[in-house]
């Protein structure tokens, strides 16, 4: 039998992703390059462009199913939303509501809303927010896939929170703030984001994993991500008061569990993780198998 090679997702590109990611030949993309979509901000402050502003959306199937999908581009401007990049991810979600796709894939590589948009990035990023909810209150499943270099951050890993389902590899990243941010903000006593090893075990896929904020640790691979892709279309979760009280309730539990200052591994320990300092040294499958029954019950 021969095994199909493994491609790395980190490695890929928005479009590449997308080819492996969905049915040979069944991706249809919308406002594409030859549209030349681009950001009148950037074009204002005599900075580079790209044709699509660093996201791609269209339609495909995966598995024989309907999808909508949109992809970031995360080797431009690290995928930061601006207006026209947000505005697409917006009409994507709201065309779902419209033609009802079995599931919106999104993902998802961005450092946050771009600086250079400021307020019209803010804003857009908002915009976002509300879609994806009304996709959902509609019943049409959200699934974020993250894996990229970039991670998914600031405004971006607010909206990957509200999805249904999250995918992440074991080198992906999510967080509110990115370490530079947060180091800027507090200074490096509070996080050193040079420290690639507090970096990954504060926010990378296997501590999202473990407590519960992503839904699938795979590896590095763009069949996983199809794999989990596949097993997450049936996963809509309901958008009621009582399921986001339920998550408030666990948050804050998670909050007392931390205590003041604790590092990551002082808080899987404290959520029962057997040999939690050795958990940045585990393959996939061992991380998998640590998490506890009650920590899926944290994600969304």
């Amino acid at each position: 039998m021969t095994v199909a090679p493994t491609i790395s997702y980190l490695e890929c590109s928005a479009r590449e992703r997308l080819a492996y990611l969905l049915d040979a030949g069944s991706f249809q993309e919308w406002l594409g390059p030859a549209q030349r979509l681009t950001s009148p901000h950037l074009a204002q402050l005599g900075v580079p462009s790209a044709f699509d502003d660093g996201v791609v959306i269209g339609r495909g199937a995966i598995g024989g199913q309907p999808v909508m999908v949109a992809a970031q581009e995360g080797a431009f401007m690290g995928g930061g939303v601006g207006e026209v990049h947000g505005a697409k991810l917006t009409g994507l979600l709201r065309r779902a509501q419209r033609d009802r796709p079995a599931a919106v894939l999104l993902l998802a590589e961005s450092g946050g809303v771009r600086l250079h948009e400021a307020n019209a990035g803010l804003i857009a990023v908002s915009e976002v927010m509300r879609a994806l909810l009304d996709t959902r209150a509609a019943g049409i499943p959200v699934i974020v896939l993250i894996g990229g270099a970039n991670g998914c951050f600031g405004g971006m890993g607010i909206v990957a929170r509200c999805a249904d389902h999250i995918v992440m590899s074991d080198v992906g990243r999510m967080a509110m703030s990115g370490p530079e941010v947060i180091e800027a903000s507090h200074g490096v006593e509070e996080f050193d984001s040079r420290d690639r090893a507090l970096v990954w075990r504060t926010t990378g896929g296997k501590h999202r994993y473990l407590t519960g904020d992503c839904d699938q640790l795979v590896e590095d691979d763009v069949q996983a991500f199809r794999s989990a892709a596949l097993n997450a279309l049936p996963a809509i979760r309901p958008l009621t008061l009582d399921a986001l009280e339920e998550e408030h309730t666990l948050l804050v539990r998670r909050l007392q569990d931390a205590g003041e200052g604790a590092d990551a591994i002082a808080l899987w320990a404290r959520l029962g993780i057997s040999q939690a300092a050795q958990v940045p040294d585990m393959d996939v499958d061992t991380v998998r198998s640590l998490r506890h029954p009650s920590a899926a019950l944290v994600a969304h």
